[in-house]
């Protein structure tokens, strides 16, 4: 049914630790990386710190959101466990991801911003300093000033 319509849908997934433990090194999350890719081969970026990881992912309408979301955190969880049990064993049950997840689409921001956030994820200081305080979290105070409001 798709084959007479024309789509680019870009979503910014995070997907973060059961109750936030440090346990992503980078060698896991590159091992995540190629997880995801062979999921879903439309992967766009993929990198993360210590207690969440961050994707782009190109998919088409046909797909629904919370599977997809469903897919990529089934398969990578039973992938470490499977693959990198000492990753899992200080959680009393094997389950890598929180129930939580952020999705955004970013019909503002240029696609190579979110694309140049999403690699930046390990390096230090590769934004500005962020505000302290209560409301968004201050990455995506980060990515909401770069966002222009239509007009």
């Amino acid at each position: 049914m798709l084959a007479h319509i024309a789509f680019n849908l870009h979503i910014h997934l995070v997907f973060v630790t059961k109750y936030r433990q440090k346990v992503l090194s980078e060698l896991t999350i590159r091992e995540l990386k190629e997880i995801f890719t062979a999921i879903y081969a439309a992967l766009c970026e993929c990198d993360g710190k210590d207690d969440h990881v961050h994707l782009l992912v190109q998919y088409p309408p046909k797909v629904k959101l919370s599977t997809l979301i469903n897919n990529l955190k089934g398969v990578s969880s039973r992938y470490i466990r499977e693959n990198i049990p000492e990753i899992l064993g200080s959680y009393r049950k094997t389950v890598l991801w929180s129930h939580s997840y952020f999705a955004g689409s970013f019909g503002g921001a240029p696609l190579s911003v979110i694309a140049e956030y999403v690699k930046q994820q390990r390096k230090k200081a590769a934004f500005p300093p962020q505000p302290k305080g209560p409301g968004i979290h201050a990455e995506f105070k980060w990515l909401a000033s770069v966002i222009k409001p239509r007009k």
